[in-house]
């Protein structure tokens, strides 16, 4: 679901020859590299800590933070959140004997604008119902490092965004960047992460850096084809290569350089984003189900049949084959 296994930073070689260098010990002695390498810890060795129980950016079973926050927010407020980017008017489509709808979003091929909605929605709720006022970190604080050139307004930070204007925001950046919709939960789990590691909270004053940062390196190590830090530039046109670049590196610090989503915590987070929007009367679209569909859902539920029937007769081949086993009795030995 993404390439796992790029880095968040580059260096030319002249780069890495110099850093080698440095290192470098005369007389014939160890250079520091050859002493620490064999101290040098994995990321996937190392100790696990008892707190990532529960963090739900780790943990498959803990709830998601938008979730739980999600559900305190009272009704009246629920349809303020959503009145400006659910298609309102339109009719719900049901199945019926001459036709049947379904919903084409799945966890490995979500669909790329309800998704977008529903992580948007999640944002707002942060904001929205965040626990406390929390430190404001200097490098997400907009007045100190604003994204135009227009300077904001001296109650930037008391006034919570509406959820159309944090979809705006994301739908620029994915639609500009081409960014998929797994990179989209992926910057929600990285989001969230931010918030536990940092022990900060999402208020109106960070949260479009925070959420730029978040697609940032969602974008690098999500995505097979990562978008260049001077790209960002070309969205934003008053933002600096440098800014963008000293955003990544204390995200990164912040995230103390765990960067990996397993696949059990991606898609809790998908069918949460589900539940987000169900709650919320975001309709991930359905299309009628055509002949050429349905033949191919057939075909995938027979070979789904079959390879079941495959374990199935493979594990009561290997019980009876245990069944069949005497054990056999040793005499005792004295001496």
């Amino acid at each position: 679901m993404g390439n796992h296994g790029s880095c968040c930073r580059c260096t030319s070689k002249a780069d890495r020859t110099n850093r080698e260098n440095d290192y470098k010990v005369a007389d014939g002695e160890l250079s520091l590299k050859d002493e620490n390498s064999a101290n040098l810890q994995h990321i996937s060795d190392r100790e696990r800590n008892e707190d990532d129980d529960q963090d739900p950016s780790l943990h498959p079973t803990t709830s998601t933070m938008f979730l739980t926050r999600s559900q305190t927010i009272d009704k009246k407020h629920r349809h303020q959140a959503i009145n400006h980017v659910s298609s309102t008017g339109s009719l719900q489509k049901y199945s019926s004997c001459s036709t049947i709808f379904i919903d084409d979003s799945t966890v490995s091929q979500p669909n790329l604008k309800s998704t977008i909605k529903c992580v948007a929605l999640a944002i707002y709720f942060h904001i929205k119902n965040r626990e406390s006022e929390l430190r404001l970190l200097d490098i997400f604080d907009e007045r100190l490092h604003p994204l135009t050139r227009d300077s904001v307004t001296d109650d930037y930070d008391r006034h919570d965004p509406e959820h159309k204007h944090i979809y705006k925001f994301l739908r620029t950046l994915f639609n500009a960047a081409q960014l998929t919709a797994e990179c989209a939960i992926v910057t929600l789990v990285y989001l969230e992460r931010l918030l536990t590691y940092a022990e900060i909270d999402i208020c109106p004053a960070n949260w479009k850096r925070i959420v730029l940062g978040a697609v940032l390196l969602a974008s690098k190590v999500w995505d097979d084809q990562a978008v260049w830090n001077v790209d960002y530039c070309q969205i934003l046109k008053d933002i600096t290569v440098e800014d963008m670049n000293e955003l990544e590196r204390k995200f990164l610090e912040m995230l103390q350089f765990n960067i990996n989503v397993p696949s059990s915590v991606y898609a809790k987070y998908y069918f949460d984003l589900r539940s987000l929007a169900d709650a919320h009367d975001l309709t991930f679209p359905s299309e009628p189900l055509s002949k050429e569909r349905a033949q191919k859902l057939e075909a995938m539920s027979r070979i789904s049949e079959d390879k079941f029937k495959d374990i199935v007769k493979a594990t009561l081949k290997r019980s009876a084959s245990l069944d069949g086993i005497v054990p056999r009795r040793s005499a005792a030995i004295l001496s």
